[in-house]
């Protein structure tokens, strides 16, 4: 394990349009108010075309090959991330949502693009004093977090 320390900083409460992509306005607004590290919940509706990363084909393997679930309609949605600055910078989120319509749920990750339906309510939680970042790992090609 490793770890570092932050404090908290400023409060945002966002509302989402409909067909907004989820972590493209929550990076945008984040370059904006010049948040770097963040705490991020989200809750509202995904529409239909969003896609999930929902696991590697082979978890074994050298190259990590995603999977992707491709919403074929409107979900439930509720979610967390955190947002830390990339190798230059720039802030970079990280986010997984459980979504959900009747019976039927699932969980992955947003960046290949969760558009919000009718609406996605999001809080930012601004982390301060902050030296986590990612870096890219040259073995799985992912930008780590690096506390």
């Amino acid at each position: 394990m490793k770890y570092s320390q932050a404090g908290l900083g400023r409060v945002f409460v966002l509302r989402l349009e409909n067909g907004e992509v989820i972590h493209e306005v929550i990076e945008g607004f984040a370059r904006e108010k010049s948040i770097t590290s963040g705490v991020v919940i989200v809750v509202g509706g995904a529409g239909k075309g969003s896609r999930l990363v929902v696991g590697p084909k082979n978890p074994e393997a050298v190259i990590i090959e995603p999977m992707e679930l491709l919403l074929r309609n409107a979900h439930e949605i509720v979610g967390t991330g955190t947002i830390f600055p990339d190798n230059k910078g720039n802030p970079v989120s990280h986010m997984h949502i459980a979504v959900g319509r009747r019976r039927w749920t699932r969980a992955g990750c947003i960046r290949r693009g969760v558009r919000a339906w009718l609406v996605a309510e999001v809080v930012i939680f601004e982390l301060i004093d902050s030296t986590a970042k990612r870096i890219k790992d040259p073995v799985t090609g992912f930008e780590l977090l690096e506390p």
